[in-house]
């Protein structure tokens, strides 16, 4: 077990937590007193993600969290050069639509 000083705060991080979870997809809802973090995994060619982690923050601490990201993604490209987000494909559909045979 390893063990981190952060803010002052002495911060335990086992094993099997050091090792992650691998996500590229994160989906986001929140109700008047928390916001939920669901980290899931989608696999090219499966139409199921699984996830793999959620996390349920207070409405601070997600904006908290969002403020941390902020910073560190500036502090990334300034680094390492801009994160591009390419443009999602459109994939025609297939089969028939509502309303036809």
């Amino acid at each position: 077990m390893a063990e981190m000083k952060q803010f002052g705060i002495d911060v335990e991080l086992d094993e099997a937590v050091a090792q992650g979870n691998y996500s590229n997809l994160a989906i986001i809802s929140h109700s008047s007193s928390e916001f939920i973090i669901d980290f899931a995994t989608v696999l090219p060619g499966v139409q199921k993600a699984r996830v793999k982690s959620r996390i349920i923050l207070t409405p601070e601490h997600a904006k908290r969290l969002l403020r941390s990201l902020q910073d560190n993604i500036v502090r990334y490209e300034n680094s390492m050069g801009k994160i591009e987000i390419p443009t999602p494909q459109v994939v025609p559909e297939s089969g028939p639509k509502m309303g036809q045979a």
